[in-house]
């Protein structure tokens, strides 16, 4: 089910599946900057990753002994939250830990998504609590994609950006090596043909928390606030006329063998009754 949420300048729909953001549209001139969802090309618009980024090896993970199955991107993106507060400018959507979920994951937890839309701009914020006695281990992600065309460009915040990144292994679905990629002017990123072939493009270790999506000739802007997320995701599928900008907090696994999840490289834990809170906030 679609919920809608508006301001004076914009209006936003969430549906409750996933607590995915399906539609972003300003007033003024009606323009949709969400990617509106296309099965032959990408059938997703902003899933929301929990309990884990990406993919794990093999898809699985082991935790005080025991293995358990978990699929790419986690479950949260394909359960139905419960819509707790909806009204005027703001919503939030609930999934709690349930018997299907420890199966895939042994903690009880809570997890809100809040949107709330504040002038020209959303915020979404997703609060992880741990309602378990013991600590939790997890890792949080946003990937919401936004309508462009192939010679836009991202430019980041800050002049001088490092253009190392990582990039997923084809073959394995994991981490693979780090290599350089071209910024213009040392903070534009380009949006070319073949810039995404081989899968995504992840950043770590920025000097930036902000990156503007700039149309080519200048008429539209989505500036990209992603706070302290360790990793930034860049994706899209080549020659879509999207992109993704993915705050990550966890990173998908490498080859290594980990003996417990606690040892994973990006991931992030919880003592007993304590939150935890990624927020991206994109400017129209």
């Amino acid at each position: 089910m679609f919920y809608s949420i508006e301001n004076e300048y914009l209006t936003a729909q969430i549906d409750d599946m996933g607590a995915q953001l399906h539609s972003l549209v300003t007033k003024d001139d009606g323009y949709e900057y969400l990617w509106q969802g296309n099965p032959d090309i990408w059938y997703g618009q902003a899933p929301v990753l929990f309990p884990v980024i990406g993919q794990l090896f093999e898809d699985k993970f082991r935790y005080n002994g025991k293995e358990y199955p978990l699929a790419k991107h986690g479950f949260a993106r394909k359960m139905l939250f419960e819509a707790a507060d909806v009204e005027g400018a703001r919503a939030v959507f609930i999934l709690r830990s349930n018997d299907e979920t420890r199966g895939m994951f042994p903690f009880e937890f809570e997890f809100a998504v809040c949107f709330e839309l504040v002038g020209r701009a959303i915020k979404v914020t997703h609060t992880v609590t741990n309602l378990d006695d013991k600590t939790m281990y997890f890792s949080c992600g946003a990937h919401p994609g936004f309508n462009c065309a192939i010679g836009d460009y991202l430019e980041f915040e800050e002049s001088e950006e490092g253009a190392q990144v990582e990039k997923i292994d084809k073959e394995n679905i994991i981490i693979g090596t780090k290599f350089d990629v071209e910024l213009e002017e040392g903070r534009r990123l380009r949006l070319t043909p073949e810039l995404f072939a081989e899968d995504a493009l992840i950043f770590s270790e920025l000097n930036s928390n902000v990156v503007v999506l700039k149309s080519d000739n200048g008429d539209r802007t989505v500036r990209f606030d992603f706070g302290d997320a360790p990793f930034l995701g860049i994706w899209a599928k080549p020659n879509a006329p999207y992109v993704c900008i993915e705050p990550w907090y966890g990173v998908n696994d490498d080859r290594i063998r980990y003996e417990d999840i606690s040892q994973k490289r990006g991931i992030e834990s919880l003592e007993p009754e304590e939150r935890f809170d990624l927020v991206w906030i994109a400017e129209l």
